[in-house]
């Protein structure tokens, strides 16, 4: 992925998650502060100005771009985390240039290690983490078959999309939701999935790049 790929990547992001905003804010007002979708947007159309100001002269610079934009304009624990899992990619992706399946692996490990190590939340606590500690398995499971990324990253969707629906099935042990208790079961966690919305649009982006 070079860094005009670099920037394709993040519109496709940036425009699965302005189509969302709506129904991401709406998923928020069930359990937490009913802004969601409204600071992800924001957060989306300012990385996409920066980035289209400035093109990066690196992955690693546009990830870290991309990252402190987050941290900078996305209120609530959205920005800290999402900035967090951004910078901890930028610095697994190192000095490359191109994102292979094995480099992908690499760096979604790391995103989830820097949220976690952020946010202190675990599998079950109805968080971003149910969606993407499934996707990473499933992802590194496909990438020992011996598939290439796109494969993978649909590996990853379909099991973030899994995470998504144990969530609803759950209570919240972590952030505004969890002050609903036993309330919050049935709702699914709108972090989990905006990661779901985030790996979709990376994998239509990946997809459409293949046809080329």
């Amino acid at each position: 992925m070079g860094n005009n790929r670099f920037v394709e990547a993040m519109n496709a992001i940036a425009g699965a998650i302005n189509e969302n905003k709506d129904y991401l804010t709406d998923l928020d007002r069930e359990i937490g502060d009913a802004d969601h979708g409204v600071n992800m947007a924001r957060g989306c159309n300012a990385f996409m100005e920066k980035l289209n100001q400035t093109p990066p002269e690196s992955l690693q610079a546009g990830l870290k771009t991309v990252a402190m934009t987050l941290i900078s304009t996305v209120g609530g624990a959205s920005g800290p985390l999402y900035g967090t899992a951004f910078l901890r990619s930028s610095t697994a992706a190192g000095t490359q240039t191109e994102v292979s399946a094995q480099l992908a692996e690499q760096m979604l490990r790391a995103a989830i290690d820097g949220i976690e190590s952020r946010g202190g939340a675990a599998p079950g606590d109805k968080t971003m983490i149910d969606a993407l500690e499934p996707a990473y398995s499933a992802f590194s499971e496909s990438l020992q078959k011996g598939n290439g990324l796109l494969k993978c990253l649909e590996a990853a969707c379909e099991a973030a999309e899994k995470g998504v629906e144990f969530t609803k099935t759950i209570a919240a042990r972590k952030g505004r939701a969890s002050y609903l208790g036993d309330r919050s079961i049935g709702h699914q966690d709108p972090g989990a999935t905006s990661v779901t919305i985030i790996l979709k649009a990376l994998t239509e982006y990946c997809r459409s790049v293949e046809k080329e």
